[in-house]
């Protein structure tokens, strides 16, 4: 009885483990294009969800962050993300950023010792 119980649970774990793997990934365009599809009102939800292979809870969540991202951003809540270009100038400045206060630190600890 013990191994059957040993033996279902590690089976458990592997099916668990494939379908983590396996779950599909929305890209944002994907999620607004499906989300604009249920507001223009042509197909049901059901539909669309059967259609695109997603439960309609993951729809009418995605539905609720795409208004509620649409009004914050209406009221002038949102500041602009940064884009790539602006990441990739952001991510060398505080490597340089973390080189000199390393290099500093150095220097501080040899003047201490002498």
């Amino acid at each position: 009885m013990r191994q059957k119980d040993e033996n279902r649970s590690a089976v458990e774990k592997t099916v668990r483990d494939i379908k983590r793997k396996t779950r599909r990934h929305f890209s944002a365009e994907d999620k607004i294009r499906i989300v604009l599809q249920g507001l223009r009102g042509e197909e049901s939800i059901a539909e669309i969800c059967r259609r695109e292979g997603l439960h309609q809870n993951l729809y009418y969540r995605w539905s609720k962050d795409f208004l509620e991202a649409g009004k914050k951003r209406l009221n002038g809540d949102t500041v602009r993300e940064a884009g790539s270009d602006e990441v990739k100038e952001l991510r060398s400045e505080s490597a340089e950023l973390k080189e000199a206060l390393a290099e500093a630190l150095l220097e501080n600890r040899l003047l201490k010792k002498a």
